[in-house]
């Protein structure tokens, strides 16, 4: 809804293409980015260069804005995931349509505290130590929104990088999992069934 509405402002689509750096830690923040298509992963990375990710961004949503909103650096990397369509709008005109449009200033509160509960949940996974539980949560998390019967679009290497496990640990987990019933597997995807209620394993 809002992309449409950018649009039929003036404001201008940029196409990037995979593996794009958006912007960096360190960076002054001047943008909010609204995704037209593709997908945005937000990652730390580990002086080994291990990567962590924060979050992934898809169509329709928008990041970068909680440094734009305090005038504080980034301390993460966005990259393209995949080829991007992706609408920059500036500081002043971010703070305009926070002003004049209320549904968007309740959306974007409830966009902040989503992210805020998932890092507060990933801070207390992080210090599980048992992988499978690590999983489960982030599996019942990132599946919420998912429609029943569908599968969760997420690779195993990116839900390694969510729980900071090895792929290897990961693929072996969700396999462990599919056996227990506690999760459905279908053609090697996780598949959101109702039927199933994640939680009381957790």
């Amino acid at each position: 809804m809002y992309i449409k509405k950018l649009i039929d402002q003036g404001f201008q689509v940029k196409e990037y293409l995979k593996d794009t750096i958006i912007y960096e830690p360190g960076m002054q923040p001047r943008f909010v980015y609204f995704i037209k298509s593709g997908e945005i992963r937000m990652v730390t990375v580990s002086d080994e260069g291990k990567e962590f990710i924060q979050g992934i961004f898809k169509s329709g949503q928008y990041f970068g804005e909680p440094a734009l909103l305090i005038n504080r650096p980034y301390l993460a990397y966005t990259v393209t995931n995949k080829d991007s369509q992706l609408i920059a709008v500036n500081k002043d005109a971010f703070f305009d349509l926070l002003k004049n449009d209320p549904d968007f200033s309740m959306d974007l509160i409830k966009v902040l505290s989503n992210r805020l509960f998932y890092k507060s949940m990933m801070l207390e996974e992080l210090a599980n130590e048992k992988a499978e539980h690590r999983l489960l949560t982030i599996i019942n998390y990132l599946i919420a929104d998912v429609p029943a019967g569908q599968p969760l679009n997420v690779t195993r290497q990116e839900l390694a990088d969510m729980t900071g496990l090895r792929v290897e640990t990961v693929i072996r987990e969700v396999k462990l999992l599919a056996a227990k019933q506690i999760i459905q597997l279908k053609k090697g995807k996780i598949i959101k069934n109702d039927s199933i209620e994640m939680d009381r394993f957790l």
